[in-house]
C-alpha cells in the first residue's frame, strides 16, 4: 500500500467515481490506481445504502457495521475483536493495492482510527490521523491490541 486515505461516505463515493469510465473507454478514467475499501457503516440505519463492489480498480471490499461508541450502549453495536481481526486480515491480504480507502459516515472518528491503525500496522507514521481529528480511541486501541503492537507506541488519548 502506497497510500491510506480516510473519507466520509460522500467523499468515498466521489473517490470511487473518479475511477469510473464508460464501457470500452478505460482511457477516460480520471484515476487508475488500484484500491481496497474498508466501509464502516452505522447499525441504526442498517448501513448507508451504499455498497462498494470489486471492479477493475477496486480489488477488495470489507463492509463492517458498528457505531461510533467506545463502550456498550443499548441499541448500538460496539466494535469487536472479530471486526478487528477482519480488518487486520484485510490489510494483510491487500498489501499490493495502491490505496487503502477507509470511510465511515463523517470520516472523522471510526475511519480515522482504522486509518491510523493501518499506518502503524504497516510500519508508517500515523500522526497525521491525530492532527486534525479524534480517532475513536476504543477502535484504535482494540486494533492495536489484536495486532499485538506495543501499546507504548500509541499517542496519548484522553
Amino acid at each position: 500500500m502506497k497510500k491510506i486515505i480516510v473519507k466520509s461516505v460522500y467523499d468515498a463515493f466521489d473517490y470511487v467515481m473518479e475511477h469510473y469510465y464508460p464501457a470500452g473507454l478505460a482511457e477516460f478514467a480520471e484515476r487508475t490506481d488500484t484500491y481496497a475499501v474498508i466501509s464502516i457503516q452505522d447499525s441504526h440505519t442498517g448501513g448507508f445504502g451504499v455498497r462498494f463492489c470489486e471492479n477493475a480498480f477496486c480489488k477488495d471490499v470489507l463492509t463492517l457495521i458498528f457505531d461510533d461508541i467506545d463502550r456498550e450502549v443499548e441499541g448500538a453495536v460496539l466494535f469487536t475483536d472479530d471486526m478487528a481481526d477482519s480488518i487486520i486480515s484485510f490489510i494483510d491480504k491487500n498489501r499490493e493495492v495502491d490505496t487503502l480507502l477507509v470511510h465511515c459516515y463523517g470520516g472523522q472518528s471510526r475511519s480515522r482510527a482504522v486509518g491510523a491503525f493501518a499506518m502503524r500496522y504497516l510500519g508508517k507514521d500515523d500522526s497525521v490521523f491525530f492532527e486534525n481529528g479524534d480517532p475513536n480511541p476504543y477502535v484504535y486501541s482494540k486494533l492495536i491490541e489484536r495486532a499485538g503492537i506495543y501499546k507504548a507506541c500509541m499517542p496519548e488519548m484522553e
